[in-house]
């Protein structure tokens, strides 16, 4: 097992710990609906589900053949 020659200082260890902080989420616009969402995230729009500006899933055409 390795063992360190020297001690580790306060300030060389705590160097390294510091990319460990937490980052605020990145956040944009769907070019299409203007809503904000996470970047690389689907996110719902009056029952549509959007993701990169096109539509995945339609709920409110499922709803519509239900009725029928």
């Amino acid at each position: 097992m390795a063992h360190p020659k020297r001690k580790t200082s306060k300030t060389r260890r705590d160097k390294r710990r510091s990319h460990l902080r937490a980052k605020l989420p990145q956040i944009g616009t769907d070019p299409v609906t203007k809503e904000a969402h996470l970047y690389h995230r689907a996110h719902w729009f009056e029952g549509k589900l959007y993701y990169r500006g096109s539509v995945l899933i339609d709920k409110t055409e499922s709803e519509e053949q239900i009725e029928d």
